[in-house]
């Protein structure tokens, strides 16, 4: 098989050299499992809860030119750590023939498998939520602090190694100018036009625009103000400006300011890529409209039905959502819980130690045994150009802390879970599935392979073991009719970005998908 190799490491605890260790191992990987590497595609300091990386972008792209079958990646949460981006790009990977192979995760390509990586992509999405709590309750202590907490300190601030702010005088005197020609009458339009004819920047090297003004103009850390999550410090900030010009500022904005723009928030379709149309197998997306009241609606429509192709009816979002959830959260039994953490923790831990971790650590033991010989050596008097010696050992030290700190990037990437540790997740899961939308989008990862949607009914497909065993239907007591009660907004709205469907094999479109030997057996 012909595959490409997907990099990448976030700025937080992790270094360039981590680059480096995942494609050692995807290489070799790759090597004892007959595939052909044929391109790279690495991303540096970035981060996997969301998709917007320019090197993983072009793979995606990339795969429309049909020149690789796989997409093969250190480990899943190097992929994504959302569950909404990692299904969005598979589908998309997968309707051009591309799978995304694991190098790291034990991980077979059958139902059981699919099962297995739903659970370690859920898992590593509510690590990264973890994560980022534990980021944001640091960035809290350096608040209480007013100390910087890594966001950009804006035109005229800096931060020094202790993470305190101090004024730049030279970007601070681009402030005060700001401040005072915009005090003295003159418009945020002309003042842009001659500071970048100046050739001056932003605090982030970039052209000024109104935006930019606008925020220079309203912050009010420039009079000393210190600001976190909306909660202010006066004192907390070196001071730029006097309260006099900011405040006479502040007046002159607040008579020029225009309604804001009602913002609308973002609504997330857990069934995306996943629901199809029980008429014609098309993919159902998500699609929202508003009613004459100004409430919004939001609905799956079958993709051919909304180009008039397919009589298929559209559904409310909220009415099927909750039913496939519900139906996922019948297999969280206590039996069902341990069969799958004993299959996961196997999956996750089968062989983490072979290839990089083991291998490091073979090195790293040789390399004691040169050194420690070469140190007998030298102190007996048995190599007749001690210099010569000396150097010798020095290179070999280097090689050793080269090997030490790839060893320890090694081990601070691998995700090693434990069955108790998978069941906790689960029962939690479990626990809260109807009020956390994260546990919601966590049961249909883990266990929806794919729904065909009648209008009177659904079928449901589980990733679970290798045999055929049952069907499971589904009837549904709502349905609706349309958006009769209604008015579409200007232009349709469709919420899924996916150009073509992606379904399961046919082979799998009328069954559900058990072993014999497992205990999904109780729906």
């Amino acid at each position: 098989m012909k595959v490409v190799i997907y990099a990448r490491f976030s700025s937080h605890n992790q270094r360039e050299q981590s680059i480096e260790g995942q494609l050692k191992v995807c290489n070799e990987f790759a090597a004892n499992n007959g595939h052909i590497v044929v391109g790279e595609y690495i991303d540096r300091a970035q981060t996997g809860t969301n998709d917007s990386r320019a090197a993983f972008q072009r793979m995606i792209a990339d795969s429309d030119k049909h020149t690789f079958e796989g997409v093969l990646v250190y480990q899943l949460d190097r992929f994504a750590r959302n569950r909404y981006d990692s299904a969005i790009n598979k589908a998309k990977l997968k309707k051009n023939g591309v799978r995304v192979i694991s190098a790291r995760e034990n991980i077979s390509d059958d139902p059981s498998g699919i099962l297995i990586e739903g659970v370690l992509e859920s898992m590593a999405e509510y690590y990264s939520a973890e994560l980022s709590q534990k980021i944001r309750r640091g960035m809290s202590l350096n608040a209480e602090k007013c100390l910087s907490t890594g966001s950009n300190p804006g035109l005229g601030f800096k931060v020094d190694s202790k993470q305190r702010f101090y004024v730049d005088e030279t970007e601070a005197a681009i402030v005060r100018e700001i401040y005072e020609r915009y005090a003295a009458g003159e418009k945020a339009a002309e003042i842009v036009r001659d500071l970048n004819n100046r050739k001056l920047t932003t605090s982030k090297g970039k052209p000024f625009n109104q935006n930019s003004i606008g925020r220079i103009l309203r912050n009010k850390r420039y009079i000393g103000t210190y600001i976190y999550q909306g909660q202010e410090t006066p004192g907390g900030m070196p001071r730029i400006l006097e309260d006099d010009l900011f405040y006479r500022v502040q007046a002159m904005l607040d008579k020029n300011k225009a309604a804001p723009a009602r913002s609308r928030g973002k609504e997330e379709y857990l069934l995306t890529t996943k629901l199809f149309c029980g008429h014609c197998r098309e993919m159902m997306i998500g699609y929202s409209g508003t009613g004459k009241l100004g409430k919004q609606y939001h609905y799956y429509i079958c993709k051919n039905a909304r180009k008039k192709q397919c009589d298929k009816k559209i559904i409310q979002k909220e009415i099927i959502e909750d039913k496939v959830v519900e139906a996922c959260a019948k297999l969280l039994t206590d039996e069902n819980m341990v069969y799958i953490a004993q299959q996961v923790a196997l999956a996750c831990n089968e062989g983490s130690d072979a290839v990089p971790v083991k291998a490091l650590k073979k090195q790293i033991a040789e390399l004691d045994r040169v050194i420690e010989n070469l140190w007998v050596d030298i102190e007996r008097r048995q190599i007749k150009d001690i210099k010569a010696g000396y150097e010798r050992l020095d290179k070999y030290m280097v090689e050793k802390a080269e090997l030490e700190d790839q060893l320890a990037i090694e081990e601070s990437n691998r995700l090693i879970l434990t069955e108790p540790q998978v069941f906790a997740f689960l029962d939690y899961v479990k626990s809260r599935y109807m009020r956390d939308v994260q546990n919601r989008r966590a049961l249909i990862n883990i266990f929806v392979n794919a729904i065909y949607l009648y209008d009177d009914r659904f079928t449901l497909i589980f990733n679970a073991g290798n045999k055929s065993q049952q069907t499971l239907e589904i009837p549904l007591d709502e349905i609706e009719e349309g958006l009769d009660q209604a008015e579409e907004p200007e232009g349709e709205k469709a919420s899924s970005s996916l150009i073509a469907s992606a379904p399961p094999e046919k082979g799998l479109a009328l069954q559900v998908l058990f072993s014999t030997k497992n205990p999904f057996r109780n729906l």
